[in-house]
């Protein structure tokens, strides 16, 4: 899988024009891009909300309850953490106080967020449709939460 370009692409119900696009990064964390791969394949996350958006720091999805809470029925993973810095557009995972309790939930940063760097598995970086991320509606949970309408690999 290192050696393939791999793009994840989040329709968040506008069709083309509510496209999200985001570039894995197998060379930082294969054992997560594995999972995201997966996931998505299985149609894990279509329909699942960003139940956590948090203006100028991130937008959290990946929780089929849409509450913060769930995740997959799949085995937690380990932690790949790595040098990649927390910057506008990064892809990482969302775990609890433990390292290596990441499932299927993650977040995309809105801002640099350097604090959380070497701490959160970094697995992609948004190429496109950042603006579609921006757009999400905020709250913790929004009133009327933002969804993957359908998660496609290409």
């Amino acid at each position: 899988m290192a050696d393939q370009t791999l793009t994840l692409t989040l329709d968040t119900g506008n069709g083309e024009n509510g496209d999200v696009v985001i570039k894995l990064r197998p060379d930082l964390a294969p054992g997560h891009v594995e999972r995201i791969v997966e996931l998505a394949k299985d149609g894990f996350y279509d329909g699942v909300v960003f139940h956590r958006v948090i203006p100028g720091f991130m937008a959290q999805g990946g929780d089929p309850t849409g509450t913060g809470m769930g995740g997959s029925e799949k085995a937690d993973l380990k932690a790949e953490f790595s040098a990649e810095p927390h910057t506008r557009g990064t892809c990482s995972m969302a775990r609890s106080q433990m390292p290596d309790s990441a499932n299927s939930q993650f977040f995309i940063c809105f801002d640099d967020a350097h604090f959380l760097d070497g701490q959160y598995t970094v697995w992609g970086e948004v190429t496109g449709g950042m603006d579609h991320v921006d757009a999400l509606p905020k709250g913790e949970p929004p009133a009327n939460p933002g969804k993957i309408a359908k998660a496609t690999i290409s």
